[in-house]
């Protein structure tokens, strides 16, 4: 390949250089610099790659694609362009030979509910007999493959690897979570989704190295509705008439408040011995009578969404039924442990939007007690364990403060920062800084008919303290603390 195979999508100025010269690569981290390569240079918030360009250069790169005109030999080529990570997507989906153009793509944006509206989806299609890619938070996935990911969208590069080795292994459809970051930092431009999908938007990703504010957030969001064929939304969300004023495309609604294209109606919280859950019928363009194993009325609004372009699909509906009452999300709403004394639900909700929908939702299943165990990241911004410490004393019957990953801060300091939020409220709580002892001891102390919720860390394996990570998962700690309650002769 040449270069002038990979820039066909790209607006460039070349200032010098001869667009023939071969091609094998395309690199954006200096340290991967190798003859044959394209670098492309990006002004990031901490570091501009422009200043490593003479290093790569004595790596034997020729070809540099610039925002900023830079000085070098006259053997190497330099394109300029107006934003270097647009040129980054453009050249990554030609250097993989367009792999995404040759599946049935699928992108979920919102605040909440990507994660488990793309496995919904994912269970459906596979349920159905078609192979299956998908990306997110809990990382990638198809052919029985599974590798972990930094962010929820990965940078554009790593996007379209990933779609290549999606399609060489025979995948009809990809699904993936698309980040508000992703928009903002062009990670999926290029990318023409064949349904779009907007589960819902709240105040979130607000500060430094994020948005701005929220009008930038929710312009992000709102970029899915301009590069997909068929466009599908949460029309229950307050503010889904501005995510879709500047659509590209027909826009179809699912919701359970109003008149919808797909409604969720008949609904009915089951809680039993093994089986915590939903029952619904969906009406309008689908017509189906379902069962949901995951709690919770926003899970209503994920089925929901995967139903709707599940709908399009012309999928038989015994299987796509079958599909969600046998669902795993890891980590979400995840029903780690039931039986007739308590239940224990494993979910990822880190803020104060996510843990009071939460805490809401099991309400509706009117435990006992609801018990809710929960720390909050360290190096993170302080109103969130403010705001989440006013939530528990106020929603939950009794709270476990505990950690998270405290990252570079003390544990007893976020501790002492959610404790002053909810002493006001009167809720009772008590501090167990060791994360396992504090779910040993919520499970070891249940009493009929408590609802226990560990939140915070959902899928994460990992505990990170002072910048090093250690093995650590919540539903390890849940399976441990019930063994060694039934072989002591306790009931659990």
């Amino acid at each position: 390949m040449v270069v002038r195979d990979w820039i066909g999508e790209l607006t460039y100025q070349l200032l010098w250089g001869s667009l023939d010269t071969e091609v094998k690569e395309v690199v954006y981290d200096s340290r991967k610099a190798c003859p044959g390569a394209v670098f492309v240079c990006m002004k990031g918030a901490r570091t501009d790659s422009h200043k490593y360009c003479q290093q790569v250069y004595q790596a034997g790169v020729r070809v540099f694609v610039v925002e900023d005109p830079i000085e070098l030999p006259k053997d190497a080529v330099v394109i300029q362009v107006e934003n270097g990570r647009k040129a980054l997507a453009a050249l990554s989906s030609a250097r993989f030979g367009y792999p995404d153009r040759t599946m049935i793509t699928i992108g979920v944006t919102g605040t909440k509910g990507k994660t488990t509206t793309t496995h919904m989806i994912k269970a459906i299609l596979e349920a159905c007999g078609k192979k299956v890619g998908m990306i997110g938070t809990n990382g990638v996935s198809f052919a029985g493959v599974w590798e972990p990911t930094q962010n929820t969208t990965p940078e554009s590069y790593e996007l379209h690897r990933y779609f290549s080795k999606m399609a060489e292994a025979g995948c009809e459809y990809v699904v993936m979570e698309v980040s508000s970051q992703a928009f903002k930092m062009h990670r999926t431009d290029g990318i023409f989704f064949d349904y779009g999908i907007f589960t819902n938007i709240s105040p979130d990703h607000i500060g430094p190295d994020e948005h701005k504010d929220f009008e930038e957030y929710l312009a992000c969001k709102s970029m899915i509705f301009q590069q997909c064929r068929i466009g599908i939304g949460d029309g229950d969300d307050e503010h889904f008439h501005q995510v879709t004023a500047k659509a590209d495309c027909p826009v179809y609604t699912y919701g359970i408040e109003r008149e919808a294209d797909f409604r969720a109606e008949q609904i009915r919280y089951v809680a039993e011995h093994d089986f915590v859950g939903l029952e619904f019928a969906v009406k309008g363009r689908l017509d189906m009578d379902v069962k949901v194993n995951i709690p919770g009325r926003f899970n209503i609004s994920n089925a929901m969404a995967a139903f709707s372009v599940c709908g399009f699909l012309n999928l038989p509906k015994e299987r796509m039924r079958h599909a969600l009452e046998n669902l795993f999300v890891d980590g979400r709403m995840e029903l780690a442990y039931a039986s007739n004394r308590c239940k224990v639900i494993i979910d990822y909700a880190h803020n104060a939007v996510s843990m009071e929908s939460l805490l809401r939702t099991l309400r509706d299943y009117q435990p006992a007690r609801l018990v809710v165990v929960f720390g909050c990241g360290g190096n993170r911004s302080k109103d969130r364990r403010y705001a989440m410490g006013e939530m528990a004393g106020k929603m939950a019957d009794f709270t476990i403060i505990t950690a998270d990953n405290s990252r570079y801060e003390k544990v007893e300091d976020i501790i002492g920062d959610i404790e002053s939020a909810l002493l006001p409220t009167k809720g009772a709580y008590m501090k167990i800084p060791d994360r396992k002892e504090a779910i040993t001891y919520a499970i070891t102390h249940a009493k009929e008919g408590d609802m226990i919720a560990i939140i915070g860390k959902g899928h994460e394996d990992y505990q990170e303290v002072n910048g090093v990570r250690t093995h650590f998962l919540d539903r390890e700690v849940v399976k441990e603390a019930v063994l060694a309650l039934e072989q002591s002769g306790g009931n659990c």
